[in-house]
């Protein structure tokens, strides 16, 4: 997965800066950030026409400059604007997958009905999986720095979702520190994603397939 992009910056910038890689790195996810249907879908397929295997769409990152743009962790708020976006994402790309990383919810919501209410209505617009960072994100009072650590982990959230969502793809991000945790996950969800790990220690990558 890259950092994530900002769709005006896809559509306006240095292509070659932003989306340039190296072909070792595939298979590669391109991450988005946004809320303009009209602008994600346009990024979108400027992504795959740079050989993306995958377009996401960042619903999780708690930073204060992605939460004045009205997109990031806040989208969390508005599952059905979240919905239109995988929609015009999954119109625009002709055989790459669209999916979407979020939070269990943010600040004083209910994680139950926030995460059920955003799964059901992106995997509705055509989501092919949904990756859940098992932490809340809580934009009042915390930094994104913070919310990397703060929030309590809540796996069997995650785990929950998935028993609920049985047929789809749920992967599951967040404190995860070894392939061994990784491998435990997957007796219960799809996929595992290793973040700070894998750059602090990207020795553990070895043990990977």
């Amino acid at each position: 997965y890259t950092e994530m992009v900002v769709a005006d910056a896809v559509i306006h910038g240095d292509r070659e800066r932003l989306l340039g890689f190296d072909p070792v790195e595939h298979p590669l996810a391109l991450q988005l950030g946004g809320s303009d249907p009209g602008k994600l879908s346009q990024a979108a397929q400027i992504g795959e026409a740079c050989g993306y295997d995958e377009i996401n769409l960042n619903v999780g990152c708690p930073s204060d400059r992605v939460q004045s743009g009205a997109f990031g962790a806040c989208l969390m708020r508005t599952p059905d604007l979240v919905a239109d976006c995988v929609a015009a994402m999954k119109a625009s790309v002709s055989t790459i997958p669209v999916t979407v990383k979020c939070r269990l919810g943010v600040d004083e919501q209910d994680i139950e009905a926030a995460l059920d209410d955003l799964a059901g209505k992106v995997f509705d617009a055509g989501a092919d999986a949904l990756w859940v960072h098992a932490r809340k994100a809580w934009l009042e009072g915390l930094s994104p720095k913070e919310n990397r650590d703060v929030p309590p982990l809540d796996y069997g959230r995650v785990y929950r979702l998935k028993q609920a969502w049985p047929d789809k793809f749920i992967g599951i991000n967040g404190g995860i520190a070894s392939l061994e945790e990784a491998d435990r996950h997957l007796a219960h969800v799809d996929g595992a994603m290793l973040g700070r790990i894998a750059y602090h220690t990207p020795g553990i990558l070895a043990g990977a397939d």
